[in-house]
């Protein structure tokens, strides 16, 4: 079996700062009951004159469809079809809470919710909505009176909304996909992210979105023009260094990546490296030190707007009161918003925002390393394609710098990037992303509802990265990767994580991450005849520690190193896995019949239980193994 590889990152539905409603609803025990009742009554308002009834329906249908046992009675009621059409009520704030609702229904109700808004031709309005903003956006075709009511915030909120129901759309559909490329909506949004330097929330949706439809889509790769191609330049290449500006760099940089195929190979090199520049500076900055570094600044912020509050009240008196109604209605239409589910970003508290733009950016910035590293060794078909094709070289004269020529062939874009990964220090700053999370940062968001899902965030990067280290293991030279000496390093620092902190290995994601980086590890140290650390490691901390539950994620670590693979194999004759393993068996069954119900929990037992099942079955496979090499 050759080297370990990974799958390429797909975005799931989620929200950065917690999942819908109704999983936490579901978690406390306090889930809905399934009532068509409340639904019936807002999809009735739906019709109503007024349009501030339509928008109050809309805003209650935006809260009901994030509990997911009232989304069977919408999809009876055909809700989509409902909603579809006030995407172009004549009202804009009737608009803006109807493309809301899609939103949040589209994010809520996962893949086939999303297939069917397509079967019920939302794509219809929305495509027309996001023409009518682009158009409206235009100051100069704008009307008197949208002028003179202010819209153009209206108008760029409700892009805002209607690209992340496309782009919610666009990932669970590929006939949603083909609409896009069939329709002219790349030119659209692109449009909206030119205005990145005046509304970055508006080019942050675009640029998830583009960095979906761009991936495996040959069709839409011929529709960018050098205009289409400078305005993502423009975009990554901004100087402002604002939290929010280098989560948006950072997924135009993934974009760019999926446009490779159609860049000239005189610019190949040069957007690499822009690329990894871009990935590395986000992977550069200490996400825990800017976790508690941003709480302590919400904290006096929030200390000094009471004293100035205090102080106003004291001199003002019942004053302020007045004041405070009389900014009540403006102040409206933010509040309804709070109501929506989570947005990538959260609408309030700059400090959170700010955070919670890094940990993303971070998360995405290994999940393109990883996409970049998954890219490599085309089939024969691939070669075949292209090297027959012409396409490629008829492409567009133009790169994202100047002048065309041919494409670079994946054989010398591996090259490329390598070089490049390497001279980033990329390797490097992924091996320190797999530490655990700064555990001052941890215990100061735990103490805060609003931060307590940073926890898993910061957690998620970690699982990033230490898949981001498995590709990188398996895809560099050993000397890219600094040498014997530091896979030796490598292997003793995965071993020591993989015992140091239990609630963390406790979680799916964490182990088979890790599992996954030491299997691909071993197989680089045994391909290389380099001495074992990381068996022995394991073997010894399965054998000598004292406590069964320690001893039986290191069996269960071993199982899974050692699973298979020519180098596996040699690796488990090298260090006399079996002989250790089959001395080991009945002292551990032992362990568990003495010691198990006085020093342990019904399921770890049952977990005990489940690693000397595969202990036996392990020792069966490694006496067959050994038979095999020996014979």
């Amino acid at each position: 079996m050759g080297k370990s590889r990974t799958k390429r990152f797909k975005r799931p539905q989620f929200s950065p700062t917690g999942d819908c409603q109704a999983e936490a609803a579901a978690a406390n025990g306090t889930e809905p009951e399934e009532d068509d009742g409340p639904a019936a009554e807002l999809l009735e308002k739906l019709q109503h004159p007024s349009a501030e009834v339509r928008e109050c329906a809309c805003a209650g249908l935006a809260r009901l469809v994030q509990q997911r046992p009232a989304l069977p009675g919408l999809a009876r009621r055909d809700a989509v079809r409902r909603l579809g059409p006030l995407l172009l009520d004549p009202s804009l704030a009737v608009r803006e809470t109807a493309a809301g609702a899609l939103r949040n229904l589209s994010a809520c109700g996962g893949f086939e919710v999303c297939d069917d808004m397509v079967t019920k031709d939302i794509m219809t309005p929305l495509v027309v909505l996001l023409k009518e903003c682009s158009t409206g956006l235009d100051s100069n075709e704008m009307s008197p009176q949208e002028k003179k009511d202010q819209n153009r915030n209206s108008i760029e909120n409700i892009a805002n909304e209607a690209v992340n129901v496309l782009w919610n759309i666009c990932e669970c559909s590929s006939r949603a996909v083909s609409i896009f490329n069939k329709e002219g909506c790349l030119e659209i949004v692109l449009k909206y992210l030119s205005r990145f330097s005046t509304n970055v929330d508006l080019a942050i949706s675009v640029a998830y979105c583009l960095q979906t439809v761009t991936e495996d889509n040959p069709e839409l790769l011929k529709s960018f023009s050098a205009p289409a191609l400078h305005v993502l330049e423009s975009a990554m290449l901004s100087p402002v260094n604002s939290m929010e500006y280098i989560l948006l760099k950072t997924l135009v940089a993934g974009t760019i990546w999926n446009l490779k195929d159609i860049i000239p190979s005189k610019s190949q090199a040069e957007i690499i490296n822009a690329i990894l520049k871009i990935l590395s500076e986000v992977l550069e900055m200490d996400a825990g030190e800017m976790v508690i570094q941003m709480k302590e600044a919400e904290t006096q912020r929030i200390k000094t707007a009471a004293e100035t509050e205090d102080t106003l009240q004291n001199v003002n008196g019942d004053d302020l009161v007045e004041d405070d109604e009389m900014e009540e209605i403006p102040h409206r239409r933010k509040v309804r918003r709070k109501t929506f589910i989570s947005d990538l970003l959260p609408p309030t508290d700059r400090e959170l925002r700010e955070t919670v733009a890094l940990l993303t950016a971070q998360q995405t910035a290994l999940e393109i390393i990883v996409n970049m590293c998954c890219s490599e060794d085309p089939t024969d078909d691939e070669w075949e394609e292209l090297s027959s094709s012409d396409e490629s070289d008829a492409f567009m004269e133009n790169s994202l710098s100047e002048g065309g020529g041919q494409l670079l062939s994946p054989l010398c874009l591996c090259h490329e990037v390598h070089t490049a990964l390497t001279n980033c220090l990329i390797p490097k700053k992924i091996f320190e992303k797999t530490a655990f999370p700064n555990s001052i940062a941890v215990d100061v968001c735990s103490r805060n509802p609003s931060w307590k899902p940073l926890i898993r965030k910061m957690s998620t990067i970690q699982c990033r990265a230490l898949v981001c280290l498995q590709s990188l293991v398996s895809l560099l030279d050993v000397d890219h990767l600094g040498g014997p000496a530091a896979l030796q390093t490598l292997a003793q620092h995965l071993s020591q994580l993989l015992f140091s902190q239990p609630d963390f290995a406790k979680h799916v994601d964490f182990l088979e991450a890790i599992s996954s980086a030491l299997r691909a590890l071993l197989q680089t140290v045994a391909s290389k005849n380099i001495p074992q650390t990381i068996g022995c490691f394991l073997l010894e901390v399965a054998t000598k520690d004292p406590s069964l539950v320690v001893a039986g994620e290191a069996l269960d670590a071993l199982f899974d190193v050692f699973a298979d693979g020519k180098e596996a194999e040699r690796a488990s004759v090298q260090i006399k896995l079996l002989s250790a393993l089959k001395e080991f068996q009945p002292v551990f069954k032992m362990k568990i019949r003495k010691e198990g119900r006085a020093k342990y929990s019904p399921d770890q037992l049952c977990v005990l239980d489940n690693v000397k099942m595969n202990l036996r079955r392990f020792v069966a496979y490694q006496e067959t193994v050994e038979k095999r090499l020996t014979t």
